[in-house]
């Protein structure tokens, strides 16, 4: 019988990663791809990024939920819309088992919705630490309501049956990011630049930052200290250039974004981007010299190019890092310091053998072939795992 795996996206971080498995499962004859996409996929803030993702699938259903406003009232909106349209479009479509990525408030209300429609789910990147934001809570949550757990590292694996998960049912399948980098075929700088309408110079950068959804000092405040940062890099090296991508559609991400197209209007040898996709963004990690800001892309892809990453706050404060990694407080100073450190001679050839703790790929295939051959019959029935008992 053929089994149909859905797979649901709300922004294009995760598509990023999801999109390699999605292909696998869409080339296996004895597999049906259910494609459903949401949230900022379908905003013009954030590219209208659903698009793209036409261009290779056939996307089964959109669920529109943005609203004006991306505060706390108005996430918590769209989460109430994302239910309400979900459970319909999981009625029509019957899928076997529902696949979602990450830590993001849209994958939590997908997570309640297979619980209370009792559909099994996937959950890959579970068991990750996050100290700096709210998408710590919204993961480990996600876990206790998924039944198929695939995680990017053994030390994730293990904290996911920490948490009461069968072992049997968790699975280490490596970095989805670093999937990306294997399947991908990288432009070269002219390629790169003519498309991007760039220029490349000796000290690049390619800089995404988020929102810090548990700091106690307002976003303005992050980006000016990072644009601050920038502003001195900018006048200290000539052969400086920054590359700006938009904040996902976080608590406050719009401002970020607004914030940023004001200071490159302002400022030449910086450029900013709604999204450059994958391809572009892979291939301009072969030309810059760190990724910067507080993506996890810093940490999961970027060693593999044997660059450096600037880790900004704590936004990925807890997650498995390479040498490659220089983390720094949300001030200039701070900021400043990390990029001095990154364009030193000394780092730059301490980090030309660093290794990716996140593997070599093939993280989409395993997870396939996984969620193809797995037995489904009595996966709702959860026991929790005791790793040790009678220890109180």
């Amino acid at each position: 019988m053929n089994r149909k795996i859905c797979i649901v996206s709300g922004t294009r971080a995760e598509w990023y990663l999801l999109k390699n498995l999605c292909k696998e499962i869409k080339n296996d004859k004895d597999l049906t791809l259910q494609l459903i996409v949401s949230a900022s996929h379908l905003s013009h803030d954030f590219g209208l990024t659903y698009k793209e993702i036409e261009k290779e699938f056939k996307i089964d259903k959109k669920i529109n939920i943005l609203l004006s406003s991306n505060d706390s009232i108005g996430i918590c909106k769209s989460m109430g819309l994302l239910q309400i349209s979900l459970c319909e479009a999981f009625e029509e479509l019957k899928p076997d088992i529902v696949v979602i990525l990450g830590d993001r408030y849209e994958m939590l209300v997908v997570a309640s919705t297979c619980l209370m429609m009792r559909i099994p789910l996937a959950h890959l990147c579970g068991g990750e630490a996050t100290y700096g934001v709210m998408d710590e809570a919204i993961r480990h949550s996600i876990t206790k309501m998924s039944h198929l757990h695939f995680a990017s590292h053994k030390i994730y694996a293990n904290r996911i049956i920490q948490l009461g998960e069968q072992p049997k049912n968790v699975f280490n399948v490596g970095g989805f990011g670093v999937d990306n980098i294997k399947n991908i075929n990288l432009l070269s700088k002219d390629e790169l630049e003519k498309r991007l309408k760039i220029k490349f110079l000796e000290n690049s950068f390619l800089i995404t930052f988020h929102p810090l959804t548990l700091e106690k000092d307002g976003v303005k405040k992050q980006i000016l200290e990072l644009l601050m940062a920038v502003d001195f890099i900018l006048d200290k090296y000539k052969n400086s250039f920054f590359i700006f991508t938009k904040a996902n559609a976080d608590h406050e991400g719009i401002l970020i974004n607004n914030i940023i197209n004001e200071f490159v209007k302002s400022h030449e040898r910086t450029v900013f981007f709604d999204n450059l996709g994958d391809v572009n963004y892979l291939s301009s990690m072969q030309f810059i010299k760190a990724v910067v800001g507080n993506s996890s892309s810093g940490l999961t892809e970027a060693p593999s190019f044997k660059i450096a990453t600037i880790n900004i706050g704590d936004r990925q404060k807890g997650r498995i890092a390479a040498k490659s990694v220089v983390n720094c407080d949300i001030l200039k100073s701070d900021i400043v310091k990390a990029f001095e450190i990154v364009l030193s001679d000394k780092f730059q050839h301490k980090i030309k053998n660093v290794k990716n703790p996140y593997g070599f790929g093939n993280s989409a295939k395993k997870t396939k072939n996984i969620l193809k051959k797995i037995d489904l019959d009595n996966i709702l029935k959860k026991e929790f795992f005791d790793i040790k008992k009678g220890f109180l």
